[in-house]
């Protein structure tokens, strides 16, 4: 791991020791011939997940990870990774194993073919594995968000996401900001696409951000977000040398 990788791959988790081995094993045969890294950032898990995780890390696998010694969400998780991240390009995952690794690749290579180093690429679920509940919300705030945001994308809520590093480094950071990423990535002048990606059912533990969580922000956020969009300024600057 001495030479940057192309890609680190951040997985924030809490709670999440079943899913950690299977997971970083589709990451590795994913991303076989591809320099990468992949970023684990424990959210104050009270279970095993410390324990597997310096397992993994000290066979040999291409994995850090980091530890939050309190739960501080899950956009504070992605923070803390992709700021120890060493690759040019992140893709982030779900830890629960329903985002498949399998489609980095083909992220990747959507990015790498437009050629700017300027792109925010999102997964979206077309083929969702989730409750009728969850489905059902996502869909009434995705269409919200939609109106009020216009940010282009059918489904920010998708864990599965590929971007510049140095573009979210960029970003305002502030708690549930993972769920803004595109209209971010819009405000901070970059181009976002979405990208139709595999999503499975959880096997394994139960979900850690639940979705009360995700509806008692979601009005407060969209509120800030549009507020940020509104006030945010891009220089158009010419080099004067």
């Amino acid at each position: 791991m001495s030479a940057a990788p192309l890609v680190s791959v951040v997985i924030p988790v809490r709670n999440e020791a079943p899913n950690i081995s299977p997971l970083v094993a589709e990451i590795e045969a994913a991303l076989a011939g591809v320099a990468h890294e992949i970023v684990y950032v424990d959210d104050g898990s009270t279970d095993d997940t410390p324990r597997v995780l310096a397992g993994i890390a000290a066979s040999g696998t291409p994995l850090r990870w980091l530890r939050h010694r309190a739960s501080c969400g899950q956009s504070a998780a992605i923070v803390t990774g992709v700021k120890a991240a060493r690759g040019t390009w992140i893709a982030t995952l779900d830890g629960d194993g329903q985002n498949d690794p399998a489609d980095i690749p083909r992220l990747l290579a959507r990015a790498e073919r437009d050629g700017t180093g300027n792109l925010l690429v999102a997964g979206h679920r077309v083929n969702r594995k989730d409750t009728w509940v969850k489905r059902r919300s996502s869909r009434i705030a995705n269409g919200i968000r939609s109106r009020l945001l216009r940010d282009a994308t059918p489904d920010t809520g998708c864990g599965l996401k590929l971007f510049p590093r140095a573009l979210f480094l960029g970003f305002p950071h502030f708690d549930h900001m993972h769920r803004y990423l595109p209209a971010l990535a819009l405000r901070a002048g970059a181009s976002v696409v979405s990208e139709p990606v595999n999503h499975r059912p959880r096997v394994r533990g139960v979900s850690n951000y639940g979705t009360l969580d995700r509806l008692a922000v979601s009005l407060l956020d969209l509120i800030g977000v549009a507020w940020l969009q509104r006030r945010g300024k891009r220089a158009e600057i010419e080099d004067q040398s």
